[in-house]
């Protein structure tokens, strides 16, 4: 009823409406303890090395405790210090969608639902409380303050929200206005070459302090706009701050040339994963404060590149304790030192989750945020992939949990993906037991046989 609503009213009462849904939404993310976390955060910017590590065991050995006593998932888990996390078992993605009711330590009605994509292939629904959604936000908000930003700044955002409506694509109008908080959203679901020059043309009219979200889509507006001679004005954009994909180094060239700025890198997870940030020096740091990182080899010993296992304080709603989380990192040389005054350790290179995408006639380069974004009010769908073999057709593979899949979670499925990639499409769906992994052992959710002929 809402979207029906939603459709038929005219652009500036939808603008109106999005600054409502936001102010709620803020209402949670900015609560009374926000203000205390920012306070604390910006305090803790320059503790030494030591200092930090006081504060993670500290973190760990009350995480868990809460966690064994709170969820019955844990329940009959060790309590170990921290030195001694390899003791307890590591957890799947399997485990924790299979089990996530015995996981969740509050009930959904006084929890805050992240119902997650997840670029792997499988669905998730997590729970955050209200104190962890603050502090989430409140670190996320110090990294970014470092850089100028806060709420309230002009703002471009590029991300999964399927605002549009047909008359706006009809009026070449690709994105929707938060007037109240400044923030301009622009779609990432019509980044093709007819429409790109809209994009450039209302950036920079709309002209951002600060630019958010898909860097997939943020380089092909700046791609066109290179390519087309556009002139983004000086000293608008301070910073842009990607989500959701990993980051190329053409990436950040090419968006930093068009849009005259630096782009300033960011890892976590819909799930609540513990934050890697970038500093000012341009290298990426492991955030102490917010979890602990395991980096293990293919045997689980540690190494200095290998697959990511983490464990989140800011999870307490669905305790993540050595969760296999599906990306790989790899370290930097200890002996490496930052003057940037942030003495978390350093991380060399966030692997995995290299961007892929579908190609749509209609819709142009449909990116893998969105394309995991597909399962977002689905439930029993364990495990999808998309291939592409013909420019106007694909095919999904999709294994599914038949006590929680059932003809109106196809509709929802197959309605996030026409919204995606257009009516035009032919899709096609292929129920399997299973989807193999490649030879490299990394399960692919997009195989894209057709982008070099693009």
């Amino acid at each position: 009823m809402k979207e029906k609503l939603y459709q038929i009213l005219p652009d500036f009462l939808q603008g109106f409406l999005i600054s409502m849904f936001n102010y709620l939404a803020y209402k949670d993310r900015y609560g009374n303890n926000y203000r205390k976390y920012r306070l604390e955060f910006l305090k803790n910017r320059k503790l030494s090395l030591d200092d930090l590590m006081k504060i993670q065991k500290e973190r760990f050995r009350k995480f868990l405790s809460h966690s064994k006593k709170e969820s019955g998932f844990y329940s009959q888990y060790q309590l170990v210090d921290l030195d001694d996390i390899n003791l307890l078992p590591i957890v799947s993605k399997e485990d924790l969608r299979k089990k996530i009711d015995q996981v969740y330590t509050i009930p959904k009605k006084k929890g805050i639902v992240s119902k997650t994509g997840g670029t792997t292939g499988k669905s998730l629904e997590v729970l955050f409380t209200k104190d962890n959604m603050q502090e989430r936000f409140a670190m996320l908000d110090d990294f970014r303050a470092r850089f100028g930003y806060e709420l309230g700044k002009k703002t471009a955002w590029f991300s999964g929200k399927n605002l549009l409506t047909k008359t706006d694509v009809k009026k070449n109008r690709f994105w929707k206005t938060d007037l109240f908080y400044k923030v301009r959203y622009y779609s990432t679901f019509h980044i093709k070459e007819e429409y790109l020059k809209c994009y450039v043309q209302d950036l920079i009219k709309f002209s951002p302090e600060y630019i958010v979200g898909f860097p997939s889509s943020i380089l092909e507006i700046a791609k066109f706009g290179i390519k087309n001679n556009y002139i983004f004005p000086e000293n608008t954009v301070k910073a842009v701050f990607p989500t959701a994909e990993t980051v190329t180094r053409e990436m950040r060239d090419v968006i930093g040339r068009f849009f005259k700025t630096k782009l300033y890198d960011q890892y976590a997870s819909s799930e609540g994963a513990p934050f890697i940030f970038e500093c000012k020096n341009e290298n990426l740091h492991l955030e102490m404060q917010s979890g602990i990182f395991e980096v293990l080899d293919h045997t689980n010993k540690p190494a200095k590149s290998g697959r990511l296992i983490i464990t989140s304080f800011t999870t307490d709603g669905t305790p993540l304790v050595r969760y296999d989380i599906g990306d790989s990192i790899t370290l930097e040389d200890s002996h490496k030192k930052c003057d940037c005054g942030n003495h978390n350790p350093l991380v060399k290179e966030v692997l995995g989750r290299i961007d892929d995408f579908i190609f749509s006639p209609e819709n142009g380069k449909i990116n893998l945020g969105n394309v995991s974004n597909t399962l977002k009010d689905t439930k029993g769908i364990i495990k999808f992939q998309v291939i592409q073999n013909h420019i106007d057709k694909i095919e999904i593979l999709v294994v599914k949990d038949s006590l929680l899949f059932n003809e109106k979670v196809e509709t929802i499925f197959l309605k996030n993906w026409y919204d995606r990639v257009g009516t035009n499409m032919e899709i096609n769906l292929t129920y399997v037991e299973n989807i193999p992994v490649e030879k490299s052992g990394k399960f692919r959710i997009v195989k894209n046989n057709i982008k070099k002929f693009l």
